[in-house]
């Protein structure tokens, strides 16, 4: 099966493919075996561009910076245009072609691994295509993987690519989740969040913070959860329990104080949940900063 396009590359192009041999060595690697690059390229204006897969043995990451394109899947047209990802798993057979009028420039990342199907399920897109916009960060990402043209092929260098890889795809699952908060149909977690820190000092209800982000307290408390893993109100806490650690490392406040400084009145209560969250009592976690 061909894995990547016989396009024409040109000079400022990009294709890169892992030798199977290194790839085999990766797959056995305990730090790289749950994630490496198969193979990785960007295609500027990439006009007739196009591929068809019927067998699909690895993932595929696309990011759109410019253009525009098509992704067929089970007989099904999906537009793509710049700022999308695309996300391909294994064995989903699919076919993709650049715009004949608009082509696309397009970063692309063939990887596989232990837990690629992991990686993937944490992107948590809603379909193939999930739009991020123009993201820098992520157009760095893939130049600085590119990297690994030059490396002669050493393993250590393709380790830690694949370590990078790990943390690349955290960051777009981090930005998926940010624009879904931002686009109507979930709440707008930076300003929830902008809210909570203003209001460290005193204290924050349910009803308060769902009335913030216009939304009901049922509603508002199942979006929030889904999007941080944790309740407002734990999550507020949890936010005053950090500020909590950054004036006990940097003040020499007592403990009363400190919890006077975060609206609770009652410093043993504070300290109850001081350590609930931190695992140590404030005393504790003062004295560990000096171990």
């Amino acid at each position: 099966m061909q894995l990547t396009s016989n396009w024409p590359l040109p000079t400022e192009g990009i294709r890169f493919l892992t030798p199977q041999s290194l790839c085999d060595q990766l797959a056995a690697n305990p730090l790289a075996a749950n994630l490496y690059p198969v193979a990785m390229g960007y295609y500027p204006k990439a006009s007739q561009h196009q591929m068809v897969r019927n067998q699909h043995q690895n993932y595929l990451l696309i990011y759109c910076t410019d253009g525009r394109g098509t992704l067929t899947i089970d007989g099904k047209h999906q537009r793509i245009r710049a700022g999308d990802l695309i996300l391909l798993p294994k064995g989903q057979a699919h076919s993709y072609a650049s715009h004949s009028r608009y082509p696309w420039s397009i970063y692309w990342l063939h990887f596989d691994g232990l837990a690629a199907d992991v990686f993937c399920e944490h992107l948590d897109f809603n379909g193939p295509i999930q739009s991020v916009g123009l993201q820098p960060r992520l157009v760095a990402g893939f130049e600085a993987l590119f990297s690994l043209r030059n490396s002669g092929y050493n393993l250590a260098s393709f380790i830690h690519g694949s370590l990078e890889m790990q943390q690349g795809i955290s960051y777009i699952a981090l930005q998926v989740r940010q624009q879904r908060s931002k686009s109507g149909k979930q709440i707008d977690l930076d300003a929830a969040r902008s809210f909570m820190n203003q209001h460290l000092h005193g204290q924050l209800n349910l009803e308060t913070l769902a009335a913030h982000s216009k939304l009901s307290k049922y509603h508002f408390s199942k979006r929030f959860k889904a999007l941080t893993g944790h309740s407002p109100i734990q999550y507020f806490i949890n936010l005053k329990m950090q500020h909590a650690c950054y004036l006990l490392d940097v003040s020499t406040q007592s403990v009363k104080q400190v919890a006077a400084a975060l609206g609770y009145d009652d410093a043993y209560y504070f300290s109850r949940l001081f350590k609930k969250v931190i695992g140590l009592s404030p005393d504790q976690y003062r004295k560990s900063k000096h171990r």
